[in-house]
């Protein structure tokens, strides 16, 4: 009969229930210890994460033996890893309260596969159970009437319901209605939080007692009393923290000192920290210095230090230029260094007085540096020939972000750094140059110094810059040359500059992501994506939105996508034409597309008015 359980299922249930009905269960965990290796399997599938948790914590010092001996007995060679089953168990309960996780990632710009190894799925299990216990109280901490404790805020019955302790709290002996207690069991199995304001008070420390975080993101600093709990959780965790971001912060230079001081272990002058980030975030400046002296030394003590960003921090040109001067003469091997989103234009006018009057003995850790970004950081021409200056500390450079930033002529500054560096070994990846106000004739020269680089780039973007039709066939031949992401949106090609671009294209192609949206290609834009799938088996997205595409342009794509190898994950053909006729004349086609194989086909209706690109 449909609906009636299973008897084992009902077993299973009662086992569970043993389990959570109280502390004083040892007789029936001596039981399940002696299941045999399947049944215990099984049942760990049907136990909620308390239990499974409570049987964790008890295993005796043998379990592992005899299941490694009824392995070997059963002619398995491959002994399972100890704790393996129980490594199973709370990876598919982490799957089904969090279900998006495990699925693979791409990078922004479809250049490689990221797949998230985890090595401890009931590490993992609680401290996102933590985090999810931290972002509920936060609402009632964040309450301007309430002046209580945060270990006695309630954690919400949902919550309660995933781990299996809702209708058993009065069988418990930890209390789990209150955060207190989500924070004393689980609270060692920490590595990363996110904590709001509210939450960075002395109470946190005693709450947070066994954890060894690695990992903490602290929004909306703005007071002494959030500062004095932080600076006691940050000494609590000194040895271990590797990463540490503020977002939303308003940092005096009192503030900046306590928290810099806070990061150096007992005794040391040294920290740990690798990664160090601000993010849309404001410095409270005094007049005898434009940045805090602990931030200096901050960034001067740490060996380790590989990463910094102040992004969107209204920084200041005097502010950026003593963070690079410093960075510059510091011991660590910084390999990103993010000043994005800051009015910094000038901040380099000193750099090549700076450079010539040095005395050569600067640690100089741009050195290592891999990734600069300066992006809308308001910088104009003249910045870009003393950018090229500073670029010749770093050797070893191989991602530039300029985008939007005016450097209109300051471009051919550029071009000679890149003809400098073009017989390096080491590879030069990525540029972005992104609504930077570059002409076509600029772009052209540009790319001519690309393509003599001992490595082809992996990824360019000019989007935005309006370079025209005739660019068209300068993109087509560019192709040719092994990139393999191109962000070309919205640079006018219209459809005579997509025509001269498929001309061009007569080689095998290593592309693959391509944006070319924005370019009111017509039907001459589908003509391309037909060409450039037939010569690229590798390409996996395309981004063609509103190319003011007509209906067949449709059949001239699905033709060359079924006369190719590719095996595309995502194609974008948002805002087109023949979007709002889909429904009454494209049934057809859109059948056919999905006999090609299983991919993302983006559709949506295009706007009622044509799309216009001037402003």
């Amino acid at each position: 009969m449909a609906g009636v359980p299973r008897l084992f299922d009902l077993c299973m249930a009662a086992i569970a229930d043993e389990l959570l009905r109280g502390d004083d269960s040892d007789d029936i965990r001596s039981v399940i210890y002696e299941f045999p290796s399947e049944l215990f399997d099984n049942l760990l599938s049907h136990l909620p994460p308390l239990a499974v948790q409570k049987l964790q914590e008890n295993l005796p010092f043998d379990f592992w033996d005899k299941f490694d001996c009824a392995q070997a007995y059963n002619g398995d060679s491959r002994k399972r890893r100890r704790s393996g089953i129980l490594d199973t168990a709370w990876e598919l309960l982490y799957k089904v309260r969090w279900p998006g996780f495990g699925q693979h990632k791409r990078s922004a710009f479809w250049l490689q596969a990221k797949y998230i190894v985890i090595d401890d799925w009931q590490q993992l299990y609680w401290e996102t159970h933590l985090q999810d216990c931290v972002d509920a109280i936060a609402e009632t901490a964040l309450l301007p009437s309430y002046d209580g404790s945060i270990g006695e805020i309630q954690i919400p019955d949902p919550i309660l319901g995933y781990i299996g302790g809702k209708g058993y709290l009065s069988n418990l002996t930890c209390n789990y209605m209150k955060f207190s207690c989500h924070c004393q069991q689980f609270g060692l199995y920490a590595r990363q939080l996110r904590l709001p304001n509210a939450l960075c008070v002395t109470e946190i420390c005693d709450l947070l007692q066994s954890s060894k975080l690695h990992t903490l993101e602290l929004q909306w600093i703005k007071s002494s009393a959030h500062v004095e709990g932080l600076c006691k959780l940050l000494n609590q965790n000194c040895k271990t923290l590797k990463s540490i971001e503020f977002i939303h912060c308003k940092l005096s230079p009192s503030f900046i000192n306590a928290i810099c001081d806070s990061l150096c272990a007992k005794g040391l002058q040294v920290h740990g920290v690798k990664h160090f980030s601000v993010k849309r975030s404001s410095f409270q400046r005094t007049d005898s210095s434009p940045i805090p002296i602990g931030m200096i030394s901050f960034l001067t003590s740490g060996s380790s230090l590989e990463s910094v960003i102040f992004c969107d921090d209204q920084l200041g040109r005097n502010f950026a230029r003593v963070i690079f001067n410093t960075l510059l003469d510091a011991s660590a091997t910084i390999s990103v260094l993010d000043l994005s989103e800051n009015d910094i234009s000038g901040f380099l006018s000193q750099f090549r007085w700076r450079s010539s009057s040095s005395s050569g003995e600067t640690g100089n850790s741009f050195q290592s540096l891999r990734a600069l970004n300066l992006r809308s950081c308001e910088l104009l021409s003249e910045d870009a020939e003393c950018l090229k200056q500073a670029l010749v500390c770093m050797p070893n450079l191989e991602s530039l972000d300029l985008s939007e930033n005016s450097i209109e002529n300051g471009i051919r500054s550029l071009i000679t750094y890149f003809s400098d560096i073009s017989s390096r070994e080491f590879p030069f990846n990525n540029l972005k140059l992104g609504n930077c106000d570059l002409t076509c004739n600029q772009v052209v020269e540009l790319l001519g110094v690309l393509t003599t680089m001992n490595n082809p780039l992996n990824f360019l973007s000019l989007k935005g810059n309006r370079l025209g039709s005739k660019f068209g066939a300068p993109m087509g031949k560019f192709l040719c040359t092994g990139i393999r992401a191109l962000d070309v949106e919205d640079i006018g090609l219209g459809s005579f500059g997509f025509g001269q671009a498929l001309e061009e294209i007569t080689n095998d192609l290593k592309i693959t992501y391509i944006n070319i949206s924005n370019n009111q290609g017509g039907t001459e834009a589908a003509s391309f994506m037909s060409r450039l799938v037939s010569h690229a088996d590798n390409v996996v997205a395309i981004d063609a939105r509103y190319n003011l595409m007509p209906l067949e342009s449709l059949t001239v794509i699905l033709s060359g996508l079924k006369a190719s190898k590719v095996k595309l994950e995502r194609l974008d053909l948002t805002g087109n034409s023949f979007c709002d006729k889909l429904a009454a004349d494209g049934a057809s086609v859109l059948d056919e597309f999905r006999t090609i194989g299983e991919f993302d086909l983006l559709l949506s209706t295009a706007p009622n008015e044509p799309y216009d690109d001037e402003p």
